[in-house]
């Protein structure tokens, strides 16, 4: 296997832009000069998840990640530092340089990249059948177009076929040199009695892709009438596919559901493909597995509104409608649209030209109120007590709503169309809040009962500030952020006046800031007392030294990770300002910018009293106290150090305190 150069790395680095890539997955809206959105990595409701299109990095306050592009495919698709450099020279069409890997890399390739590969290949393999073999041509292909399905569109799902031959894929992935452990780990091929064969033996296949465009698994679906064999058959859980996790169609549809706002969920697979070539790309598919919260959450990534598309068959409607409850506890917004009839979205969209396929979906996407009164109350009409049972069910999924705005709006909806008290739905709503939360905080003290047994083992300790902590994390922020800037400093001078008399003068000189730090710590002796930060400080400096320019992304383009993480943690700390709006609510927080040579005198200067005033206690604490006992001279010296901390004090305009 070949490794990717150091300039094509460069390259990707330079192109890529934070914003664009992320926006890709997750639902970005403007917050000032940076970008807001849900945290891809938590279950949240307020957005905690930052973008700064300046700095070229992202940070997740939910859960502690951040990083720049690279870092965020790593950790939101799983992709080793190759994958995810590629991802991203193909998305900025960007030409990879590569050069030979050795055999211990080899050796070290991660399985699943390996994964990846043989199912990168099986979909290549299957769609070249289609298209050019005569079985695939005859077969697969003529499905397909039975189905009313472009070769454009065939293309863009990366349609294929499986050829009828027991082991044609699995001798053609051999023979290639893919291992035989990959193509079964991934489901591709099945041994037995030392036999291997294809799984999707004489099938039309569905690559199902991450949002990402990663091959995860497919579906495959037989054109025989054999009934002993599945109609549908997906690959198989694995390190890679789990189905309960995944879209079909999400990739294609990633871009559209965010520009539309909305997301169009049905239930197969040419259900999607249908849809997309008659011109609605904002539509995925759940595979015909039931409903998931990953699922819902993989939307909410993109948008908050979900329209759910149901066959027109009554039993299937009541079957689907359960779904609907999951996606109003994510705290989502859920209209419903049935078809005729006999019809369902594949059939419908065939027929039906694209505007008037949006105008039916317009004029028939219900609330989903309106919509479960619709489907059940033919039923229940005449039987209060099923009616009774369909008002329960209704107030039962309306209770599963988070906010209580809503809440109280779809009771107002659900009074009207049922024609019920307005005060018996919201008493009945109010026990099933209460319940909910009875359960959650008896769990809660639960887990706080078993907590207090093992807090009372130790004895409480308060938790003090850690002072130094905080300045040298500062001294970090302040070298990231205004490093290479070039400062007025004020430099103390001592000189002799003509009466002989030595004075202290100030005299103004230009400094670059990562000068100015570096050159008071050495003349002050001072070594960053927290590791991380001594080594992310060292690494800095060397970096300033070697370097004429300084730029976040060139920086972090090199920086381990542990590094990385500590970086972009400091980086994005302000951004909490934004996501908390104090903007909006007239307060206005002071910036560093506003005079930067002062912000590293005093943090400096601040450094330098912490640290004497350690050496004052350690001072005091070595005096003995026997009576008789000389302590002139370390007396002496502490009172030299509080002359020192006085004069930090006149400097930084503030009284110092001692730090006990």
């Amino acid at each position: 296997m070949k490794l990717i150069s150091k300039a094509t790395i460069d390259t990707v680095f330079e192109t890529a832009r934070v914003e664009e890539v992320i926006g890709d997955f997750v639902q970005l809206k403007r917050a000032g000069s940076n970008f807001k959105g849900l945290s891809p990595f938590s279950d949240e409701r307020s957005p905690s998840f930052m973008v700064s299109p300046v700095k070229q990095i992202w940070k997740d306050f939910s859960s502690g990640k951040g990083g720049n592009s690279v870092a965020f495919l790593m950790e939101h698709e799983h992709f080793t530092y190759p994958e995810a450099i590629r991802y991203l020279a193909k998305k900025y069409n960007i030409e990879i340089e590569e050069t030979i890997q050795t055999d211990e890399e080899k050796i070290n390739t991660d399985v699943r990249e390996s994964m990846y590969l043989v199912s990168e290949f099986a979909k290549d393999y299957f769609h070249n059948t289609l298209l050019h073999s005569e079985e695939g041509k005859a077969i697969g292909l003529s499905y397909f177009k039975e189905r009313g399905f472009t070769n454009e569109t065939s293309k863009k799902f990366s349609l294929g076929y499986s050829p009828e031959t027991w082991d044609a894929f699995t001798k053609d992935a051999l023979r290639k040199g893919y291992k035989l452990e990959f193509l079964e780990s991934t489901g591709l091929t099945i041994s037995k009695d030392d036999r291997p064969f294809d799984r999707f033996k004489g099938r039309v296949m569905f690559p199902i892709q991450s949002m990402s465009g990663r091959v995860l698994g497919f579906g495959g679906r037989i054109l025989t009438n054999d009934k002993k064999a599945a109609k549908y058959l997906n690959s198989p859980e694995s390190d890679i596919y789990h189905k309960s996790k995944v879209l079909y169609g999400i990739f294609q549809a990633k871009q559209a559901i965010a520009k539309q706002n909305n997301c169009y969920l049905v239930e197969g697979y040419t259900d999607v493909i249908q849809f997309n070539q008659t011109g609605i790309e904002n539509v995925v598919s759940s595979s015909g597995t039931a409903l998931t919260p990953d699922q819902i959450r993989l939307i909410n990534r993109l948008t908050k509104n979900i329209t759910v598309l149901f066959d027109g068959d009554a039993a299937g409607l009541r079957a689907s409608i359960r779904g609907i409850d999951l996606i109003l506890e994510e705290g989502m917004n859920v209209k419903v649209c049935a078809f005729p009839d006999g019809e369902d979205p594949d059939s419908f969209a065939k027929k039906t030209p694209y505007k008037e396929l949006v105008k039916y979906l317009d004029e028939n996407s219900k609330d989903f109120i309106q919509f479960k009164a619709s489907l059940l109350m033919n039923d229940a009409k005449n039987d209060p007590i099923k009616k009774a049972d369909l008002i329960r069910d209704m107030v039962v999924t309306i209770s599963k709503i988070p906010d209580r705005i809503q809440r109280e709006i779809y009771i107002q909806e659900c009074s009207r169309i049922m024609d019920i008290s307005e005060q018996v739905l919201v008493s009945t709503l109010a026990q099933l809040v209460k319940k909910d939360i009875s359960d959650v905080g008896k769990k809660q003290r639960q887990e706080q009962k078993a907590f207090d047994i093992v807090k009372n083992e130790a004895p409480t300790q308060i938790q003090k500030v850690d002072i130094l902590y905080g300045l040298e994390r500062k001294i970090i922020e302040i070298l990231l952020l205004y490093g290479n800037k070039t400062e007025e400093f004020e430099d103390v001078l001592l000189k002799t006046n003509a009466e002989g008399e030595i004075k202290n003068t100030t005299e103004k000189k230009e400094y670059k800031v990562y000068q100015r730090i570096f050159l008071s710590l050495q003349e002050d002796e001072v070594e960053l007392a927290n590791p991380l930060f001594r080594d992310i400080y060292n690494n800095l400096i060397d970096f300033y030294h070697q370097n004429e320019s300084f730029s976040i992304e060139q920086y972090l383009m090199h920086l381990q990770p542990d590094f990385a993480q500590e970086v972009t943690d400091i980086l994005m700390q302000d951004e909490r300002v934004i996501l908390h709006n104090w903007e909006g609510q007239s307060i206005f927080p002071k910036t560093k910018n506003d005079s930067i040579s002062q912000y590293v005198s005093e943090t400096i200067l601040t450094l330098r009293w912490y640290l004497v005033d350690k050496i004052i206690e350690e001072i005091k604490s070595s005096i003995p106290s026997e009576p008789g006992s000389d302590n002139i001279e370390p007396m002496s010296l502490a009172m030299d150090y509080y002359k020192l901390i006085n004069s930090f004090s006149k400097k930084l305009g503030r009284v110092m305190f001692r730090n006990n």
